[in-house]
């Protein structure tokens, strides 16, 4: 959630940042204008308030010296007191409701942008930061797409997965389910080795959850929720972990905290029919590796490139080619303040697709689920920064390993590093 003091504080610098992402002038006007209300409410509920406890001591005071409670001057103000209270009752429905549209608005607000991510309008305006393994790029020009050599191999089915669920769904087999196995357990084995703590959340997840991490209110269409329940499949392993330390003050010695966890994945992809309905790039349900980290603000920058370097780091391991780019203001995600996305290549698209997402979310998750952190001898507390990446999307994954380590004969090469997980060097 953005910082409500820092848009009433600087309103016109505020909004000129957010409106690199778009246009959000309404929004912004309309969270003005109830602020604005709510307060007045306050300062309007804070006098009487003050009066009515003046009246009280005065009251107080007049029949310790002998007033009588029928007297004129006692009746007088007890009549004022009775006006305030009824007055009192009126206004603190009033600030419930601004209250609330005020907390509705600020939740579609989405983060603002760094100062140092680069300006622009879409996908297009991406900045290339740089490029590993061209070497490793195949030079041979006639390799399948990962579907097809899968299904040659039986270890993909995707037309019998529609029997069990829909399209995009799929459903691995022998080596197919022994590879997506043996990704998991070489990526979680290199992460908790570079620092991070492995955990295992629930794969459910309540609405407060989902809210905290940015996921709600504007990505509802693109989650399956229980209708019986108040808990969502979880469209990502950050927002479990996100929710782990919400509404705690943690002590700023424990800081950072570095997570990393495997989880299946579920999202609707709406908006994008016709998009990816080969493969195993966009399915409804996928497997991932998520790296997450709670910080210090002072360090969230190089931890940022650090989280960087440790999901590139999975890749060169398996010596998959891929680029890193720098996502430009309007290409941004919700929740992002900064945000970096490495592509694997794909040899039958002949181009990078994104395999990981690597982003500072600064204090706006934290600020939406109540996260803070204090330091030993300083007054108050502080609301932290959670940085979050893909360390990989397994799916993914085996998609660029099946098309970049084909072989002449029709069999995939499996790369040495994973060798010894899936205890064979030859699919």
């Amino acid at each position: 959630m953005i910082d409500l003091k820092q848009l009433r504080e600087n309103p016109d610098q505020f909004l000129a940042r957010l409106n690199q992402r778009g246009d959000y002038n309404e929004p912004v006007q309309q969270v003005l204008a109830l602020d604005q209300q709510q307060r007045s409410l306050e300062v309007n509920r804070s006098q009487l308030q003050a009066r009515s406890n003046e009246i009280g001591k005065l009251v107080g005071q007049k029949m310790k010296s002998g007033a009588q409670p029928e007297d004129a001057e006692i009746q007088t103000l007890r009549e004022e007191g009775n006006q305030i209270k009824a007055q009192l009752s009126e206004l603190e429905p009033q600030e419930k409701e601004l209250k609330v549209a005020l907390e509705a608005i600020l939740l579609t607000i989405p983060n603002l942008p760094s100062q140092t991510a680069p300006l622009g309008k879409s996908e297009a305006e991406n900045v290339e930061i740089k490029r590993w393994g061209d070497e490793y790029i195949p030079t041979t020009t006639d390799l399948l797409p990962h579907w097809e050599i899968g299904e040659k191999l039986g270890i993909l089915n995707f037309e019998r997965s529609v029997k069990i669920a829909q399209s995009r769904f799929v459903t691995l087999i022998g080596a197919g389910a022994a590879l997506e196995r043996a990704l998991i357990r070489f990526m979680l084995d290199r992460q908790v080795a570079a620092g991070y703590t492995e955990i295992s959340p629930p794969f459910l997840v309540n609405t407060t959850s989902l809210t905290a991490s940015g996921q709600l209110p504007k990505f509802a269409e693109e989650s399956f929720k229980c209708d019986r329940d108040d808990l969502w499949l979880l469209p990502t392993a950050e927002v479990a972990i996100n929710s782990l330390h919400r509404d705690e003050v943690l002590e700023a010695e424990a800081l950072p905290l570095h997570y990393c966890a495997y989880t299946p994945c579920f999202r609707r992809e709406a908006g994008s029919y016709g998009r990816d309905t080969r493969g195993l790039i966009r399915l409804h349900q996928f497997d991932k590796v998520e790296l997450f980290k709670f910080v210090h603000p002072d360090t969230s920058e190089p931890e940022h490139e650090q989280l960087l370097n440790d999901a590139e780091a999975i890749l060169q391991a398996l010596k998959l080619p891929y680029r890193v780019i720098e996502l430009c203001t309007g290409d941004l995600g919700f929740s992002a303040s900064k945000t970096y996305d490495i592509e694997v290549w794909l040899p039958s698209a002949g181009k990078y697709r994104e395999i990981s997402s690597c982003s500072n979310c600064r204090d706006f998750q934290a600020r939406r689920g109540n996260l803070r952190f204090k330091e030993a001898g300083k007054k108050g507390t502080q609301f932290l920064h959670t940085l979050n990446g893909s360390g990989l999307a397994v799916g993914r994954t085996m998609a660029a390993l099946l098309e970049n380590y084909q072989q002449p004969d029709g069999t995939i090469r499996v790369p040495e590093a994973l060798e010894a997980y899936l205890g064979r060097s030859i699919l």
